[in-house]
């Protein structure tokens, strides 16, 4: 019996890479004017989908720009979006209609989605349906995904004719192993892979053991913020993030019971929602810091809720490539952050443009946010050279980046891509 359902399983792939091939081969020519980008949930919070939506806001320029969402758990986007950009919801969890077919297939876990992926209990096997249907309706244009499970989705299943550009915003060393292992075997399919980072580029380029034909590393851009810069004498000290443990919000409340202590007129502010919530909130009376410690929830506006304040505090236990970062330099603040080893460390040049405290260590937090209330020079400086360092991340520069990838997927594909030369050495001198 097993040796006939291996050969039933053989047989079903040659069927199905004998299908793949034959739509591939009567499928459009390449191209990169329609562009359609997976994410799991458009209408939620977080810095992924804002920073996908600064990107689609740009390449709808000059593109055609669908943001394709696995889920539907809220009416409208939490953030804004630029209304040339169209969205698609696969999963419509508010008005799932009387489909009996639904109704069964979404008790059932997910097969397409591997079990370590931190949103596999988002997925069942109703979704597994739609983003299979969905990514086999493709012949052409460019496909781009956001996290590893819908990147592993899409290089199983994208027609070879589909460009395919698979997005990190999480560190390769995060992810479990079996993931790891999954990544090894199928990103090499891709056109391209895009990190965020020059630390996450350098681990893949060592950990694949076949590339995909491009890898890049094109960070985020700063979003379009409402407001003014940030009021530099303001005595409150501001957080943002979705409120789980590994944004290390119960260490900043921990921190700032040191902070409040020798400066009792300054306020911590933590922006955000999330499974944490009630513990952090517990813990903030636990130490009888009320009134001194804010949870006024998530925010929309994340420009004005920066400009009330004049230092920014990042305390993640890793993270990678965080937006908020970006958002707070742009507002000229000053910023605080543990030394996460990729988005932190390349984004944050110590005392210049902030300061780098050892990961994990309360104690160093609070003595450095102590630091920057009590040195309004310093404060000033910091602020002034993060303002500057988030002029290199304007739109228009890292959208140029896009361009340009796309134009070279798209020449790689055509047959028109022409190697850069690089330039020869000089003559050594007799």
């Amino acid at each position: 019996m097993r040796a006939l359902a291996r050969k039933g399983k053989s047989a079903a792939r040659r069927l199905y890479r004998g299908y793949t091939r034959r739509r591939a081969e009567k499928a459009p020519p390449p191209s990169i004017r329609q562009v359609r980008i997976l994410l799991l949930h458009a209408n939620g919070m977080g810095g992924t989908i804002r920073t996908v939506f600064n990107l689609a806001s740009y390449l709808a320029r000059d593109h055609d720009v669908e943001i394709v969402s696995i889920l539907k758990e809220a009416e409208e986007p939490f953030f804004p979006i630029d209304p040339r950009v169209r969205f698609r919801f696969l999963d419509d969890r508010l008005n799932p209609g009387p489909d009996p077919l639904r109704a069964m297939l979404s008790k059932l876990p997910s097969r397409l989605i591997p079990k370590e992926e931190s949103a596999y209990h988002r997925f069942n096997l109703w979704t597994d349906l739609k983003l299979a249907r969905y990514i086999r309706s493709l012949d052409t244009g460019v496909l781009m995904a956001t996290r590893p499970g819908l990147n592993l989705a899409m290089a199983q299943l994208a027609l070879p004719s589909v460009i395919t550009v698979g997005q990190e915003h999480v560190a390769l060393r995060t992810q479990p192993e079996p993931i790891q292992a999954l990544i090894k075997w199928r990103y090499r399919r891709f056109d391209a892979l895009v990190t965020l980072t020059k630390a996450d580029l350098r681990d893949y380029r060592n950990t694949l053991p076949k590339k995909p034909r491009r890898l890049a590393r094109i960070p985020n851009a700063v979003p379009p913020m409402t407001g003014g810069l940030a009021d530099l004498d303001a005595k409150v000290v501001v957080a943002v993030g979705r409120m789980t443990r590994i944004k290390g919000f119960h260490r900043l409340i921990a921190a700032w019971q040191t902070v409040a202590e020798s400066h009792p007129d300054w306020t911590l502010r933590i922006y955000g929602a999330g499974p944490q919530e009630e513990n952090l909130a517990q813990q903030v009376a636990e130490l009888g810091l009320q009134g001194k410690v804010e949870l006024p929830g998530p925010t929309s506006d994340v420009g004005a809720a920066l400009e009330q304040a004049s230092i920014f505090v990042l305390s993640s236990r890793h993270e990678g490539f965080p937006m908020t970062i970006l958002e707070a330099m742009a507002k000229r603040m000053a910023i605080v952050s543990f030394n996460s080893p990729h988005g932190p460390k390349e984004m944050i040049t110590d005392e210049v443009d902030g300061l780098l405290v050892k990961p994990r260590t309360n104690a160093n937090l609070a003595a450095a946010i102590i630091r920057v209330i009590e040195d309004g020079e310093l404060r000033r400086r910091l602020a002034a050279n993060a303002l500057d360092t988030a002029r290199t991340y304007d739109v228009d520069a890292v959208g140029a980046q896009w361009d340009a990838l796309l134009e070279e997927l798209l020449a790689r594909r055509d047959g028109t891509y022409v190697r850069p030369q690089t330039p020869s050495a000089p003559p050594a001198l007799l």
